[in-house]
């Protein structure tokens, strides 16, 4: 009975150790979960502001859906619908969110900032794991290379030369790193593809 007893008392403190433990983690979860989904806000909110630095902050950057219904397929940009875009109300000027899913290692979520005219203002990459030392370049903290952008549109440089110099193109490449900037190269021209099909509907939704 005594080894059955203690058994029984060992198997009961684990049991009750292992429900102690998944709490713990599930809480902690969910308060690192809250605190980085926090943390991602600001970080967006801080990028938009560098990609259109004369918006007026006390009318900030309103922001709107992208949704299938207004817009159709939304695969140009590679997001889900109800995603957010952003709109200056002083100049027109719009900020498209826009992923490339073929980055070294996972999707980059970019933003794109684009003109009424369709000229980039600028792009930001949101979040990325491309490779520390090679692929990270694309952070302008890391390197101005994605500053290449600024003031190109969807026929300045010309549809074939939307590609590395490397490739023929007319975009800088980063040494030891083709696959990510071909990725981002990729996902700005797919975004001024899809600014130029519905420049009408991103503005117009616009009170």
């Amino acid at each position: 009975m005594s080894i059955y007893t203690s058994i029984r008392q060992n198997a009961i403190g684990l049991g009750l150790f292992a429900i102690l433990t998944a709490g713990v983690i599930a809480l902690t979860q969910t308060m690192t979960s809250e605190r980085i989904a926090e943390n991602e806000r600001h970080y967006q909110a801080k990028l938009l502001y560098e990609i259109l630095p004369t918006a007026d902050a006390d009318l900030a950057l309103l922001p709107q859906q992208l949704s299938q219904e207004l817009f159709g397929d939304l695969a140009l940009l590679g997001v889900k619908d109800g995603t957010a875009y952003f709109i200056d109300r002083s100049t027109q000027d719009v900020i498209l969110p826009a992923i490339a899913p073929d980055g070294y290692t996972e999707s980059i979520r970019l933003l794109v900032g684009i003109s009424q005219n369709g000229q980039v203002k600028g792009v930001r990459v949101v979040s990325h794991k491309e490779t520390p030392g090679l692929g990270d370049r694309i952070e302008l903290k890391k390197s101005p290379w994605i500053l290449q952008f600024d003031g190109v549109s969807i026929s300045v440089p010309a549809e074939d030369a939307w590609l590395v110099v490397k490739d023929g193109g007319a975009f800088d490449q980063m040494s030891g790193a083709t696959i990510t900037p071909r990725a981002v190269i990729a996902a700005v021209h797919r975004a001024l593809q899809f600014y130029q099909q519905h420049q009408a509907v991103l503005l117009g939704a616009q009170p």
